[in-house]
């Protein structure tokens, strides 16, 4: 079974101090980065459009074709930032990779800025894991006492500086955006757009915004080719990705596979749903992603098969709940998530969010009629689409999805009078284990 994986990114995670450069070079570390020097900076470009990367944040933009649309014709500096807030409830992905092999991201981000002509780049990491901070910050210090920062690198001409920023800590600077705000010294709200981060993005000059790991792909591609790349994966979803498993099965953790693995195969290798339960529902790409059901066990984790499921492959955060869980419970605490999390510069996302808790704990507790679950769509349906950035979005995902696949679970809660799931009002559940 584990000949489905495809370790690129994580293959050497379980090496001896694999977050230093000597590890990292013993592998053949930084290579790639010569390689990529002896190309035309519009050539790396290419390599990596041809390869069919897309961007493994969330939203799936083929990443070539995001470095294409920089006016090379501008005066202004070009920059690169690196999305590295990771925080989508859920998403794991980001925060291990910069701790196992911080130097696979570092040549990412040389290579990346060489092919846009940025001098200059940062990565965006969040305020609260300093221990994260602390080893890219030594990875960056590292490549540049070896010579692969500072100016011309490697004899190549090129100058790149490297600038590790701690945000603040605020869910929304995971939105582009709002990110730049941060990066600039205000508060982190989203911006209305047009104009675009590419033509006016940090210090209202030419920008591209990348996760961490669509980055950190950069070195594999320019060093295998990109046939390689695009060999593994779907028509439309080429490469590997990192799938987050967290939740109710043996072994959760990361597991890095083709695009295109199925959720039974990767809960296989996980060693299965935990003993005496099944599956019941589960997240394709976190929490604001519409939650799926058992019956989507076989469709392809791709940009295309999750779409046409109705839902998003988002950040691949799977996270898994059995038989045990309450989705009403579940998906209030989501959404207090993003209530909390509302950044407040719009108002459907900062009343609407809040609104929607009040009613879900209102029918958590067994308060209302059915009557309010329509009430609830129709708030989130006045909240889908209007609001300057996608938090609004994805704080309906999990209500809209949870009412579809388990409203008789919603009228449950009326009728009893309060959550099925809790022992001290239901015999049904007397005497199991319960995640309410």
């Amino acid at each position: 079974m584990t000949d489905v994986l495809t370790p690129v990114l994580t293959d050497n995670w379980g090496d001896d101090r694999s977050w230093t450069l000597d590890s990292y070079a013993a592998r053949g570390g930084y290579e790639a980065l010569d390689k990529a020097f002896a190309m035309a900076p519009d050539d790396v470009i290419n390599e990596v459009k041809e390869s069919g990367l897309r961007g493994r944040g969330g939203a799936g933009f083929p990443t070539g074709m995001k470095w294409g649309f920089i006016p090379q014709d501008n005066p202004k500096p070009k920059y690169l930032v690196v999305n590295a807030d990771e925080s989508e409830p859920g998403t794991c992905k980001d925060i291990p990779l910069m701790m196992a092999s911080p130097h696979t991201l570092v040549e990412g981000v040389i290579i990346s800025s060489y092919a846009i002509r940025a001098n200059k780049a940062f990565i965006y990491i969040r305020g609260e894991v300093l221990h994260v901070v602390r080893r890219v910050q030594r990875a960056v210090q590292e490549a540049y006492l070896a010579g692969h920062l500072g100016k011309n690198i490697h004899g190549s001409g090129f100058d790149l500086d490297v600038v590790v920023h701690a945000g603040a800590g605020a869910y929304i600077c995971g939105e582009e955006t709002a990110l730049l705000e941060g990066l600039e010294g205000r508060r982190g709200q989203p911006r209305l757009r047009p104009p675009f981060p590419a033509v006016a993005g940090l210090y209202a000059s030419p920008t591209v915004i990348n996760n961490v790991e669509s980055i950190a792909s950069v070195p594999s591609i320019i060093a295998h080719g990109h046939g390689w790349f695009s060999s593994m994966g779907t028509e439309k979803s080429k490469g590997f990705g990192i799938f987050s498993l967290s939740g109710h099965v043996q072994r959760p953790g990361q597991y890095e596979a083709p695009l295109g693995i199925t959720l039974r195969t990767l809960i296989e290798l996980a060693g299965g749903v935990r003993d005496g339960h099944e599956l019941k529902f589960w997240t394709p790409g976190g929490s604001s992603t519409p939650l799926l059901t058992a019956e989507h066990l076989d469709m392809p984790l791709d940009f295309e098969g999750v779409g046409a499921a109705g839902s998003m492959l988002g950040t691949r955060a799977l996270q898994i709940f059995d038989d045990s869980t309450c989705v009403v419970r579940a998906t209030l605490r989501w959404t207090e998530f993003y209530k909390h999390e509302s950044c407040g510069k719009c108002t459907p996302c900062r009343e609407g969010t809040w609104w929607l808790v009040q009613t879900l704990s209102a029918l958590e507790n067994g308060q209302g009629s059915e009557a309010d679950l329509d009430l609830l769509l129709d708030q989130c349906d006045n909240i889908l689409g209007r609001s300057f950035c996608a938090l609004a979005d994805g704080a309906v995902s999990p209500i809209t999805s949870s009412i579809k696949y388990f409203r008789d679970e919603y009228v449950a809660h009326l009728t009893e009078g309060g959550c099925p799931f809790d022992p001290a009002r239901s015999t049904a559940w007397a005497g199991q284990e319960v995640n309410a």
